[in-house]
């Protein structure tokens, strides 16, 4: 785990074998079908234009039901995520809130981890830029 210099036994757990089908910014909007990414050969959402920016990650996630909020705190009947950028503010990585206020992440093509918000932010996924959230009920909108 060298490129993430914060995760610490205590703040990191895996909880899934790896997997190809699917990476961070599927699991975080509950996808384990499809790879998404604004390249030409994986999955994005209609009408969505596929940049590698911040804001079409927005947009992408604003197709499922996210909103952009304020903060990563824990709010019930909402499911959040976390959008970690570099600092040309570039996406790097996506997370998901659990319900009991910890995050969970698919890590690239390998596993999912339960984790500290802070676990991930260094230099290869960067900080979290955004945070957005959705009604529980939208959860299983996912086309």
């Amino acid at each position: 785990m060298q490129r993430f210099p914060n995760i610490r036994p205590n703040n990191y757990i895996p909880a899934s074998p790896e997997s190809e089908d699917y990476n961070c910014i599927a699991w975080a909007v509950g996808d384990e079908e499809n790879f998404w990414w604004p390249h030409e050969d994986a999955y994005w959402p209609k009408g969505v234009e596929r940049r590698w920016v911040l804001e079409t990650f927005i947009e992408a996630f604003g197709t499922v039901g996210f909103r952009v909020c304020e903060s990563g705190e824990v709010e019930e009947g909402f499911d959040k995520i976390a959008i970690y950028a570099d600092d040309m503010d570039r996406p790097q990585h996506a997370a998901k809130q659990l319900q009991n206020g910890k995050w969970s992440s698919k890590m690239g093509r390998s596993i999912d981890a339960d984790h500290e918000l802070s676990a991930l932010e260094g230099p290869y996924y960067g900080h979290v830029k955004v945070y957005m959230k959705r009604p529980l009920s939208n959860a299983e909108c996912i086309s």
